[in-house]
């Protein structure tokens, strides 16, 4: 099964650089105020990747955080929970008639 994974990656890899090698060409990106970006389309294309990728991982920052923060918690009160003793209490006498 781990070969075909890799296969399939190692395809994937390969159809990118092809299609990365075919699109070399010079494109221009206009921003505000008149400033112009001449650069290959494969490197604005791989600009614009890492910024969104970038922004999914700052995106991703706070929740991980209080992610770990509760974990944190729920060990220290499950380290506490297994030091108290366990009181073990007798199920209460059926009525007398």
């Amino acid at each position: 099964m781990k070969f075909f994974v890799w296969l399939i990656r190692v395809l994937v890899f390969v159809l990118l650089l092809v299609l990365a090698l075919a699109n070399t060409q010079t494109a221009e990106l206009k921003f505000l105020a008149g400033y112009v970006w001449q650069a290959p389309l494969i490197l604005i294309g791989l600009a614009f990747f890492v910024v969104g990728l970038l922004a999914g991982l700052v995106s991703a920052l706070p929740a991980m955080f209080r992610l770990r923060m509760e974990n944190g918690r729920l060990k220290r009160e499950l380290r506490i929970a297994r030091e108290q003793p366990v009181a073990v209490e007798e199920p209460p006498m059926p009525p007398l008639i």
